[in-house]
């Protein structure tokens, strides 16, 4: 079973390939991203990318991890945008993440729209949650575009930072 390709106006929200760690890990050692993500470390190797992309074709057939690389209609790689579950009767967690040359453009909430329609229509996702670190709030303001509503809030440990920091949890209930 192969991922599906999701469409949205100016983006395009297709699987992460092994030809896509290159440029993945360069962004992701870039401070403004990892600092913002729990599970990215600091100085993320080329191999630990390739691990992790190895992940996803068992998480897609178990339908507890879906995850698209997010280019432009032309084909640059703008970011990576996921729904990943522990177990298939929890809810879809979203995360996402962009190259800081495509910030305040709406890519991020696009993205999201239509990752989220998705999981309705295609996975019958009636409750999302995600969150964000409190000092990234332009995250939580994309959330919040996508009808996501704070529902929490807690320290969570970012391998990024090394230490827990306050983090905010929101869920979306359609």
């Amino acid at each position: 079973m192969s991922e599906v390709e999701i469409r949205t106006q100016r983006l395009r929200l297709r699987p992460i390939t092994p030809q896509d760690s290159g440029p993945l890990t360069q962004a992701v050692n870039d401070p403004r991203i990892y600092l913002m993500l729990a599970s990215v470390p600091p100085a993320q190797t080329k191999a630990q990318t390739l691990a992790w992309i190895a992940t996803h074709d068992l998480a897609r057939v178990d339908n507890t991890g879906h995850f698209y690389a997010i280019t432009t209609a032309e084909g640059a790689l703008c970011g990576v945008i996921s729904a990943t579950r522990a177990a298939c009767e929890d809810p879809f967690e979203i995360g996402y993440w962009l190259m800081p040359d495509y910030w305040g453009k709406g890519l991020c909430t696009e993205a999201g729209a239509g990752l989220v329609r998705w999981l309705e229509t295609a996975r019958g996702a009636r409750v999302l949650v995600a969150g964000h670190f409190a000092d990234n709030p332009a995250s939580g303001r994309i959330l919040s575009k996508l009808g996501f509503l704070p529902c929490g809030r807690s320290p969570m440990y970012s391998k990024g930072r090394g230490v827990k920091s306050d983090h905010v949890m929101m869920a979306r209930i359609a």
